[in-house]
């Protein structure tokens, strides 16, 4: 009766831990060293989000209310099967999977220290968490992905943390994607360590937010907006002329595990690249390089599926964001023109030559993203929810953002294996039309295709992240903006949309908001 009563005020059944505790298996080592404080970090902005990780469930922690009482729910509110959980509150998207095993529970809270408390430049005490930069946009994950949801693009004048700047040349790298411009590279680094040389950014990069208004044929009016970047101040030299920049949102984190449990099969089966049906959209599958396995792979994360796993999806961030090295990216992100101009730069690496994000630490921060589990949907007895998911169908938003979908039976976590999942997604690359083109390829995706973006959780955005910034620069501050920047292949879905009453459009936004 208790466990009720607590369940039914919201008081969580966790409860709240400085830090994990450490393997009882495993001797002190640089892996269990204290987690260091914000004190001691460079005086440039402090990391939002990173000095208090979200409290996270002890290896002996009780399990959620799912699964100490799970109430009876209609099949299509577990959006990720077994694994949901069901919370609208401020942590929604920071939770372990439902059905989260001990062992799991136990990498998932160490994973969630590294995750969310900051990194710092080394040589120093905290050595399982030194080694930042020299270049870097934030210094943690969380930084970017605020309690594990997406991050926030930059007002005027304001330097980036929640979106950053791809860079590429014309032509392809050694396997096959972007090629990185000589100077720069191929990601722009706008914050950098202290350090006696009194180095600087790569850039910097003013934003400026340029506004237009859209009007419905019922004469309804709503703004949109787009950015521009720039006049950037390049402090290393002038780079390519042929320079092409890709503007990237951070993703949230949450169902990752599940999306990469999905059979490549499936999603590949969905693919109509020759659009065989004439329905006008042509779901294509991006090629990439995969590095555990050292041949081309399916991708299936990141704006434009550029990735093909988590693993190689956190150690691209750790390498290209923070500026830490990993067994997949044992390498700096530091092109030789700028290693000639900086010189000896302190790393965070192991005496015998490790990288600085240790493979223990690693294969922790993948097991979280892992088990980040998927919120449930709401208001499901909702006549207006209803009439806006009928909406939805009829528009043929369905064709790309697929209902539902199934993991496989051999996902790494036995927890994510045989789920019926709801993301709304089919994970392909479809053509948006040139308003939202930023005519930068990455491996077979052209500038003006983009992958399917999840839907589930999306209601919760300003719940989570007290904001609302959606498509892949930020342009968006409402589900109705998105909306209406869709083009390309989802024309239609768009023209169908703005074809509406305004009772029927509020009603769609009323699903989205759902899930």
């Amino acid at each position: 009766m208790l466990l009720l009563v607590m369940l039914a005020a919201g008081i969580s059944l966790y409860p709240v831990t400085a830090a994990p505790e450490a393997d009882p298996a495993t001797p002190a080592s640089k892996e269990t060293e204290a987690v260091p404080t914000a004190s001691g970090l460079p005086s440039a902005e402090e990391s939002p989000g990173s000095k208090a990780p979200p409290p996270v469930p002890t290896p002996d922690a009780p399990l959620l209310e799912e699964d100490a009482v799970r109430p009876t729910r209609p099949p299509e509110a577990n959006s990720g099967g077994a694994t949901t959980v069901f919370n609208d509150g401020k942590e929604a998207f920071a939770l372990p999977l439902a059905n989260i095993s001990r062992e799991a529970r136990r990498e998932f809270a160490t994973g969630n220290s590294f995750f969310n408390n900051n990194w710092v430049i080394a040589p120093a005490s905290a050595a399982a968490r030194d080694g930042l930069g020299p270049f870097f946009n934030s210094r943690s994950c969380s930084a970017c992905h605020v309690k594990d949801g997406r991050g926030r693009p930059p007002e005027e004048g304001e330097v980036m943390t929640g979106l950053l700047l791809r860079l590429s040349v014309p032509g392809t790298d050694a396997h096959g994607g972007p090629k990185p411009d000589p100077i720069y590279g191929g990601q722009l680094g706008v914050r950098v360590i202290e350090h006696p040389a009194g180095l600087k950014p790569e850039a910097d990069v003013p934003v400026k937010w340029v506004e237009s208004v859209h009007t419905f044929p019922d004469g309804e009016t709503t703004a949109l907006r787009r950015p521009e970047f720039g006049p950037i101040v390049w402090h290393y030299g002038e780079p390519s002329k042929d320079l092409m920049l890709g503007p990237r949102l951070a993703q949230p984190s949450y169902g990752g595990g599940l999306l990469e449990a999905v059979p490549e099969a499936v999603i590949r089966a969905l693919a109509d690249p020759d659009d065989a049906n004439h329905d006008g959209i042509s779901g294509r599958v991006n090629e990439v390089h995969d590095f555990d396995l050292g041949r081309k792979s399916l991708g299936r994360f990141g704006w434009k599926a550029n990735q093909p796993s988590l693993r190689q999806q956190a150690a691209d961030a750790f390498l290209n964001d923070i500026g830490l090295t990993s067994e997949l990216h044992p390498e700096e992100a530091v092109t030789p023109a700028q290693a000639t101009v900086l010189g000896p730069m302190p790393t965070g690496n192991d005496p015998d030559g490790g990288p600085e994000v240790s493979g223990k630490i690693f294969t922790r921060v993948v097991t979280y993203l892992r088990a980040l589990a998927v919120p449930g949907r709401r208001q499901l007895d909702d006549p207006v929810v209803r009439k806006g998911e009928q909406l939805f169908t009829q528009a043929n938003c369905t064709a790309c953002h697929i209902p539902e979908l199934k993991t496989g039976g051999d996902a790494e976590l036995t927890e994510l294996r045989n789920q019926t999942i709801r993301p709304y997604t089919d994970l392909l690359l479809h053509d948006m039309g040139s308003g939202l083109a930023d005519g930068r390829p990455d491996f077979e995706a052209t500038g003006s295709e983009w992958r399917t973006q999840p839907l589930w959780g999306i209601g919760l955005n300003k719940e989570v992240n007290g904001n609302e910034f959606f498509l892949h620069d930020g342009r968006a501050r409402t589900l109705q903006e998105a909306i209406l920047w869709h083009d390309g292949e989802a024309k239609a879905s768009r023209t169908a949309f703005e074809n509406m009453s305004r009772e029927d459009r509020t009603a769609l936004l009323r699903f989205l908001s759902s899930l």
